[in-house]
């Protein structure tokens, strides 16, 4: 599971894998989510439903979009491993975040269902063989293999987890 070239990357998502500053997956995804968690732990309950501007996102918003996002493309990553050759949808972020439920929930259960997620996404990177991460599919009207889908996804936390460090807490 080592970092794709960019050339093997959509546009959309080059900026998430540039981001990811670990050749391999696994330990990436591991410090990586502790990272997040660690952030996570620092922010008061109390804080969970601020947003920078009227506009953006909720603490807890962000949070629960980044769960989703994993979830995403870890079903992506498990369908085009197995061979399955099916065209999967995009998903609109901003319709999904409004729908998470995040301002009746608790900070603390959003880390706790992150490192879940978390969890659960290394568990299945760890399942598959060098045949598997190589196999690629059409998600969102882009071929991508499932390494790369991988890289996108730690990614897109690190993004995320960025986006929290410099516009919310700067």
């Amino acid at each position: 599971m080592s970092k794709p070239d960019l050339s093997e990357i959509p546009s959309f998502y080059q900026n998430y894998v540039m981001a990811v500053e670990y050749d391999d997956l696994t330990k990436g995804l591991v410090i990586s989510g502790n990272e997040t968690t660690d952030l996570l732990k620092s922010i008061p309950e109390a804080s969970g439903d601020y947003r920078y501007e009227e506009d953006k996102w909720t603490i807890k918003q962000v949070v629960a979009h980044m769960i989703d996002a994993e979830r995403v493309f870890a079903y992506r990553a498990l369908t085009f491993s197995r061979n399955d050759k099916t065209s999967l949808p995009g998903f609109e972020q901003n319709d999904w975040a409004v729908e998470t439920n995040a301002e009746n929930r608790k900070l603390y259960r959003l880390m706790e269902e992150f490192n879940n997620v978390r969890a659960s996404t290394i568990d299945l990177f760890g399942s598959f063989t060098s045949e598997m991460l190589n196999r690629t599919g059409i998600a969102s009207g882009n071929s991508m293999s499932v390494n790369a889908i991988g890289f996108i996804l730690l990614g897109h936390e690190i993004h995320h987890r960025n986006i929290l460090n410099d516009r919310y807490f700067s």
